[in-house]
């Protein structure tokens, strides 16, 4: 039996006290003490309640053994992003690779894969497969259904899909992004529970009204949390916190726990903000992590103060799985799994595949905003008949998609909002199907960087002064089987060398990798040309 003092941070009855946990697996006995530790405190360990794991480029046990140095011992995880390249193998890949750490991660079952049917897919996930996925005790939600018309409209797939999860008894994750009104209701009456989109108060609050719960996102593109925060308070039982989309370099620094400071910092109150981040995913979700209560799994974290929670300890059913302070030992992982297959049949370009002809004197423009994912409609004007090119002086550069699963002739439109003076971005990490997603100066950077990462088979890439800096994702184009350290390092890296090519952008590569996801308005560009997310069809680059 071990022992620990410090003062409990109780979520659920809302008080702090001195005592004495006795544990093994599970936490035996709890024992008031008469005396204060000022700087040991005892919290649950928090949740991540909407994470796809793949986006920090790590697998989920590498993911996991950097996560829990914050204090985070649960992510609820959306396996789409490899489900998108590999199907079913990849969904078991990270199952199996998430089993090497004692970290709690529940898989949901994906949705929508391929996520639209506009684009070239790397796998399909039926309704049976959902529904093996389910039988066979593998996933313990249906993931974020992104196809919000096809639940409006009744879409007998998508329909069939929520009958599946229906039949199990799973949590229904949402994906809804300015849904209003009468299609809000049709939506969340499907079953539906939950939508981590919001971008204002107003928003969420309508769908707190209408029955969902809001996961507040702060992730390395999208950041939400400033604008939405007030809503902890004012609905401390329907409100989670999730990162979405983190990337490594992000997931050094801090996770949950940076979210709880800044709520303290702003004057949130501590239980409100510990809730969203413990007790409420592990209701919603059924996630089987300790509260820090007598009978429960011995699932805890120590910090040294409730300003900054920084990390002492962690535990996860009584293993020491990072250790700050004394001499058990961090997170230990069991032996590799075998490696994953790759899906790569993409063949190398030229430039003058990359190559337009206006056909007009108005041509569309995907605007970008830094730390947002969605994108607005601008025109400019041009010359019929020229040849388009980056045009570096108004920000007006090209952005290529290439199909990475087979050859294909390039997708071409042009995106303000980059800021690139030289040089050429690339990423293989292309939400959701994860093509070839490339932005660029001029077309022999462009078409350089597309064909490094064909011939890496996956990655992601800077062609700076002519030499390339990048990252190789030897993990179905998506992960890295280095240390979560060594792939921060280079993510650095390869921004830092964004800036000095002229960006201003918080994260170039993460916002590179959503200019493809045909589900997040207003104006993306899929492997088969340019996608109006209103209009949910394709549209005329000119």
């Amino acid at each position: 039996m071990k022992t620990i003092e410090a003062n409990i941070v109780d979520v659920i009855q809302k008080k702090i006290f001195p005592a004495r946990i006795f544990f093994d697996t599970h936490i035996q006995k709890i024992e008031p003490l008469p005396f204060t530790n000022e700087n040991r405190f005892i919290l649950p360990g928090f949740v991540d309640a909407h994470v796809h794991i793949e986006s920090g480029m790590l697998p989920p046990s590498e993911f996991a053994r950097m996560a829990v140095r914050h204090g985070t011992l649960a992510a609820v995880s959306d396996p789409h992003e490899i489900a998108n390249v590999l199907g079913m193998e990849g969904i078991d890949f990270m199952i199996a690779d998430a089993a090497r750490v004692p970290f709690r991660f529940v898989f949901g079952a994906p949705s929508c894969v391929p996520a639209t049917p506009f684009e070239t897919a790397g796998a399909n996930i039926t309704v049976d497969d959902i529904d093996k996925l389910f039988h066979e005790g593998k996933t313990g939600y249906l993931s974020e259904m992104m196809n919000f018309p096809g639940v409006v409209h009744n879409d007998p797939e998508v329909m069939a899909k929520i009958a599946v999860a229906k039949k199990y008894g799973k949590t229904i994750d949402g994906h809804a992004p300015g849904l209003s009104g009468e299609a809000l209701q049709s939506y969340i009456d499907s079953g539906i529970s939950t939508d981590h989109e919001c971008t204002t108060v107003e928003e969420a609050e309508e769908k707190i009204h209408a029955g969902m719960k809001i996961l507040i996102r702060e992730g390395s593109a999208a950041k939400n949390f400033d604008v939405l925060c007030p809503l902890i308070d004012k609905y401390p039982d329907k409100v989670m916190l999730c990162t979405d989309d983190l990337h490594p370099d992000d997931l050094l620094r801090g996770h949950i726990n940076k979210l709880i400071a800044k709520g303290v910092e702003k004057g949130l109150d501590l239980f409100s903000i510990l809730r969203a981040a413990t007790l409420n995913p592990c209701e919603h979700y059924q996630i089987d992590l300790g509260l820090v209560q007598v009978g429960d799994y011995a699932d805890f974290i120590i910090v040294d103060n409730l300003e900054e929670f920084n990390v002492l300890q962690s535990f996860s059913r009584g293993i020491c799985v990072f250790n700050r302070i004394g001499d058990e030992p961090d997170l230990q992982l069991k032996p590799a799994m075998t490696s994953v297959s790759n899906c790569f049949g993409a063949t190398p370009i030229t430039v003058s595949d990359i190559q337009v002809v206006a056909t007009s004197d108005k041509m569309k423009v995907m605007q970008v905003f830094d730390g947002e994912l969605f994108t607005k409609k601008n025109f400019a004007d041009v010359k019929k008949g020229f040849p388009m090119i980056s045009n570096t002086t108004a920000d007006i550069l090209k952005i290529v998609v290439l199909n990475r699963y087979q050859p294909a002739k390039p997708a071409v439109a042009f995106i303000h909002g980059f800021g690139l003076k030289q040089g050429a971005l690339v990423s293989t990490v292309a939400h959701d199907s994860h093509h070839i997603v490339a932005v660029g100066c001029d077309d022999i950077s462009i078409v350089k960087a597309i064909n490094h990462v064909i011939d890496i088979k996956g990655g992601l890439a800077a062609i700076y002064r002519q030499q390339i800096i990048g990252l190789n994702l030897d993990i179905a184009g998506l992960m890295s089987s280095a240390s979560g350290e060594e792939v921060a390092l280079a993510y650095e890296k390869l921004n830092s060398v964004a800036s000095r090519m002229g960006s201003k952008l918080t994260s170039p590569f993460m916002t590179l990798s959503f200019m493809a996801l045909l589900v997040i308005p207003e104006l993306k560009l899929g492997d088969k040309g340019l996608f109006d997310v209103g209009q949910f069809n394709w549209t005329d680059l000119f």
